[in-house]
């Protein structure tokens, strides 16, 4: 892994969004693979920033969302979708066809878990992968447990996940308790991952994915299975590294 800590946000934030335009400049069809969450949101600005400028098109490149709540209605202003049209591809030249985000209001969950791994099979595999980290240590809704799932699923969240969500929500019991998420073999199939953390509140989660041993009970300890991986920290989130 590469790791790189980072004393200001301004730093972390064009770190990020560099690797992303260096892998479009190079490659325009990239395949992207997206997260939502209070890590990305720097990047994703500074990339609307930089294709304002000139200096990044998206028009030919697709995007794999990780995961999406169950039964939050699409335009409701909680859901990933909302979330990556609000901070993202309203502002840049991406088709939105080419833009992909689980449907948590599919009739058939499990079949829309299965298309899912399909498009991303057929069309994959991504070029690169941005992570956080759920102070769990959870990536995408791959929860803690005793196995993990490979494919797209959908998951019971874990009530610390509620909790740390309900910040989006009036209250606790708007969070929803269920989301469809790619699992952690659809993930690892990126040809590299880049993985944003910000804030103390997620250095446990840091170390023990980073440093601890790999175990389904920290499921982004996974990603030191990976080849290519980059891990962005600020100064709060690597405290606890060694």
């Amino acid at each position: 892994m590469n790791i790189l800590k980072f004393h200001n946000d301004e730093d972390f934030i064009q770190t990020g969004a560099n690797l992303i335009v260096s892998l479009l400049q190079s490659n325009p069809k990239a395949v992207l693979g997206l997260a939502t969450g209070s890590s990305p949101v720097g990047v994703y600005a500074k990339l609307v920033e930089m294709h304002n400028k000139g200096l990044v098109s998206f028009s030919k490149a697709a995007s794999y969302n990780l995961d999406e709540y169950v039964g939050l209605p699409v335009d409701h202003p909680q859901s990933y979708r909302s979330f990556m049209n609000e901070h993202l591809f309203n502002h840049v030249d991406i088709d939105l066809a080419r833009t992909h985000v689980p449907n948590g209001n599919a009739a058939d969950l499990d079949a829309e878990c299965l298309a899912y791994d399909k498009m991303l099979e057929d069309n994959g595999p991504v070029d690169l992968q941005i992570l956080g980290i759920g102070s769990n240590g959870h990536i995408g809704f791959n929860e803690p447990d005793a196995s993990l799932n490979s494919g797209t699923h959908v998951v019971d969240l874990l009530e610390e996940t509620l909790e740390a969500n309900a910040r989006f929500f009036d209250k606790l019991e708007d969070v929803p308790r269920q989301a469809v998420t790619m699992g952690i073999g659809g993930i690892l199939k990126a040809r590299q991952i880049v993985l944003l953390v910000r804030g103390e509140e997620k250095a446990e989660a840091v170390r023990n994915a980073l440093e601890g041993p790999i175990t389904t009970q920290c499921p982004a300890s996974l990603l030191q299975s990976h080849p290519n991986v980059v891990v962005l920290l600020d100064e709060g989130a690597g405290k606890w590294l060694k």
